[in-house]
């Protein structure tokens, strides 16, 4: 397979050359059409009313787990159909000037370097999303039996997990927890302004970065940290009330730079999939993208009405996700500026938002308690979960990226899902496609949520049920990470401490 790149990727001339081509060409168009003349159409806001023309048309009333908003929206659809059906006009509501000017899409100007950062960010990203389709296309591909055997397996793991130790960590509140790209440390903000790296499981501290004059809202790795990445390079990003985003090396107390320009506090940070970007969300109602090796602003990001809480990014590098304090995410296209999905369904604040490893589908948490599920391909909601009795604080998905070694990925006493006995004369290359198919199913298949309920709970990312309930030592859980080697899980407490999980009878 040819690997894509941006000159490769051309326009395919001969595309409308077919009567096939240009018929569903024009239905897509009809249709984008006719949605565009359905969310001016006029229809009462009244919800009893709404309930009355419903049964007029001889469609349910409500259908279940059905809002208000939801039912007023397949009233506009019904109506749209119908009308387009009959081939008349669709009933406009009348527009004042000032609501126009308020959709009126304006434009800000850009730098040459941000130009050029997004062609090296379509680079990056574009054999990685080739490559992401190619591995889904070959997992779509195994046989029913042996989903199932995985599946099973997997979540079998999953909800053995149990609390393995308590440690205190600061003296305020663990702001948030994130594991190191190699699963051996643990990196802890807090509101004393202190980051700390520690040793896990042991909990011995390995490093403590001072330089933040006020609580810290977020840190981040950067992909290959403790991996390739050198000790004397970027390794750590955080964001902290003082409004600076601070990059941080491993072999030094003092930061390596400090990237100024919020106006406001810095919540969340998130490091681009290739490392050289850092995305950070503040209060300022803007999120900034930041290169890396200069220590510049590339872009000011404006869109949200409120705070700007929580940034992620799409694991290809192509997109990026916000989510405000005005209870909209937003999804963007880095490649083009232009926002790819509005996330518009949460009543309450969003505070944590994540990608799917499949980069399709993202989940976000919010102060209405629930978790919401989107996918990029259809733009709307999948599948809403009540998912605590408060805030949800942080969401977050398995990740597979780094396989573990070979000699201890079926050890523990797991069993080989090959439908038959397990052979002690098995070839070990028939072992290791089998940890491998295993993986890379794995990866996105279940994820992890906190809430200030005190509760951390483990999701099944294919169905959305509830696969365990871990109790904390505290009554609000503010944040919740799954480390790469799928052997721990860690949450920071609102009484300053951070907790570890593990699955029961499995080496840490």
């Amino acid at each position: 397979m040819t690997e894509l790149t941006l000159e490769s990727l051309i326009d395919d001339g001969n595309y409308l050359g077919s009567e096939r081509a240009r018929l569903e060409n024009k239905a897509i168009l009809d249709e984008l059409e006719r949605k565009k003349k359905a969310r001016s159409m006029a229809v009462p806001t009244d919800d009893n009313r709404v309930k009355a023309r419903l049964r007029e048309l001889g469609e349910p009333i409500t259908l279940f787990g059905e809002r208000q908003a939801d039912r007023r929206d397949r009233l506009i659809y019904v109506l749209s159909q119908i009308t387009a059906a009959r081939g008349d006009e669709i009933q406009m509501e009348e527009e004042s000037e000032e609501e126009s000017a308020d959709e009126e899409e304006f434009y800000t100007p850009g730098s040459l370097e941000l130009l050029e950062a997004r062609r090296h960010l379509a680079e990056y990203s574009l054999p990685r999303a080739q490559k992401r389709v190619a591995q889904q296309q070959i997992t779509s591909k195994l046989p029913l039996g042996r989903i199932i055997d995985l599946r099973k397996k997997i979540f079998a793991e999953v909800k053995r997990f149990s609390n393995l130790g308590s440690q205190i960590g600061d003296e305020r509140p663990i702001s948030q927890v994130r594991f190191s790209p190699n699963s051996k440390f643990l990196a802890t903000g807090s509101w004393s302004g202190t980051i700390k790296i520690w040793n896990v499981p042991a909990c011995t501290t390995s490093r403590v970065l001072r330089s933040h004059g006020d609580r810290v809202g977020g840190v981040a790795w950067h992909p290959q940290a403790t991996l390739t990445q050198g000790e004397g390079l970027v390794n750590l990003a955080s964001g902290a009330g003082d409004k600076n985003v601070n990059l941080w090396s491993l072999n030094s107390d003092a930061p390596l730079s400090v990237l100024k320009g919020h106006a406001d506090r810095v919540c969340r940070v998130a490091f681009h999939p290739s490392g050289n970007y850092v995305a950070s969300a503040s209060f300022d109602t803007t999120w900034r993208l930041w290169d890396v090796t200069t220590s510049t602003e590339l872009l000011l990001q404006e869109g949200h009405s409120k705070e700007v809480y929580s940034v992620e990014f799409q694991d290809d590098g192509s997109l990026v996700a916000s989510g405000g304090l005005d209870a909209i995410g937003r999804v963007w296209d880095l490649r083009t500026g232009r926002t790819a999905m509005v996330l518009d369904g949460h009543v309450q604040a969003i505070f944590g938002i994540a990608f799917s490893p499949n980069g399709y589908q993202i989940a976000t948490g919010a102060g209405d308690d629930t978790i919401r599920i989107w996918d990029i391909r259809s733009l709307k909601a999948l599948y809403t979960i009540p998912a605590h009795v408060s805030n949800v604080s942080d969401v977050r998905f398995f990740r597979g990226d780094y396989l573990p070694p070979m000699s201890t990925a079926r050890g523990n006493g797991d069993v080989a899902m090959n439908g038959m006995d397990e052979d002690v004369d098995t070839s070990h290359d028939t072992q290791e496609e089998q940890t491998l198919d295993e993986w890379r199913y794995r990866s996105g298949l279940y994820f992890a949520s906190s809430g200030y309920d005190g509760f951390v709970k483990l999701w099944s990312a294919d169905d959305w049920q509830l696969l365990r309930t871990l109790t904390t030592d505290s009554g609000k859980v503010m944040s919740v990470d799954l480390s790469n080697d799928g052997r721990l899980l860690a949450s920071g407490t609102y009484n300053r401490n951070f907790q570890l999980f593990a699955p029961e009878e499995v080496t840490v």
